[in-house]
């Protein structure tokens, strides 16, 4: 027994040692959820940028629940973090918790989601959601040819995205009077939920020509509903830029999305800590928002895993491959 004990106490004091002598900075990195495509992009970018640059990593996520959040900004102030990169769960569930990680001693950048408070963390760099609706809808229009009957679906309806989304979608759609929206409903981001609710609005619906989604995850569901009833021609549009959507669009399956920038954003938030840690600011305002772009078919091959490439560099890229 008293062997075991010596055993366990040496090997808890090389484990605890070889952490004592890793003085690099922390960066804590915490998305909504490390399974969906997007934030996982996010995540990657952020923690391989702060690698390079030669920082420790640890990345959580909070899967959307302000709780579990607290808990784990609680947990990167005990562990003396020097940054967090935070894709928060509510731009009013999160004031706390930044303003806590803040004053901590933390530099807190939020990515991808604003929180509704300005001066509490060093930045908030997120998508122009507002502008990427208006370039979907706008194609939506386009390949509608101005006129039919479509269905939107929503994202989760506490998400500030969501709301800005199909409000940044009518203001184009509605100056269309040929364009009749009959039915929308929320699929809280889900492919799943997206399946089923389009199949129940292609069912009511029998006219349907066109689905508008808030999100990449949702036009693949929908995709799958319209090709599961055996349908043809009906124009599917997205959110996001995700990979899978990128080869629907190739496919024809699915007629546009809006990029998210979600690599550059991450990549940028690490760039701006790193320059905050060496000099003592950014250099850049707090509120910085990133435009979206638009992928179709006719450049779909430019945009690879949430990231516009240049083609020479995609071409380069899979001669290689």
């Amino acid at each position: 027994m008293r062997s075991l004990r010596i055993v366990f106490f040496l090997s808890l004091t090389l484990l605890t040692g070889c952490g004592r002598h890793d003085h690099r900075p922390l960066i804590a990195i915490i998305v909504p959820s490390q399974d969906n495509p997007f934030f996982k992009a996010e995540a990657d970018a952020a923690a391989t940028r702060a690698t390079e640059l030669g920082y420790r990593v640890r990345v959580d996520a909070h899967e959307d629940d302000a709780y579990r959040q607290d808990n784990l900004v609680d947990a990167a102030i005990a562990s003396n973090a020097a940054v967090l990169i935070l894709d928060n769960a509510g731009t009013d569930a999160s004031i706390s918790a930044v303003r806590r990680a803040t004053k901590a001693g933390l530099k807190v950048f939020l990515i991808d989601r604003a929180i509704n408070a300005t001066g509490i963390a060093k930045a908030q760099i997120v998508s122009d959601n507002n502008q990427g609706a208006h370039l979907v809808a706008t194609e939506f229009a386009h390949v509608m040819g101005g006129k039919g009957d479509y269905v939107e679906l929503l994202g989760r309806e506490s998400d500030t995205n969501a709301q800005v989304r199909t409000k940044g979608f009518h203001e184009v759609l509605d100056h269309f009077p040929d364009l009749k929206p009959v039915g929308a409903q929320s699929a809280n981001w889900s492919q799943s939920e997206a399946f089923s609710k389009t199949e129940t609005m292609l069912q009511a619906h029998a006219h349907i020509a066109g689905i508008i989604a808030g999100n990449d995850t949702m036009a693949l569901g929908a995709a799958a509903a319209v090709k599961s009833a055996g349908l043809t021609g009906i124009k599917i549009v997205g959110f996001d830029g995700s990979p899978d959507v990128i080869a629907a669009i190739k496919t024809g399956d699915i007629q546009a999305t809006a990029l998210q920038p979600a690599v550059f954003i991450a990549q940028l938030a690490v760039d701006e800590a790193n320059t905050l840690l060496k000099t003592g600011t950014t250099g850049k305002p707090e509120m910085q928002v990133i435009p979206c772009e638009l992928a179709t078919k006719a450049n779909a091959n430019e945009y690879v895993n949430f990231e516009h490439v240049a083609p020479q560099t995609q071409s380069a890229k899979e001669s290689r491959e």
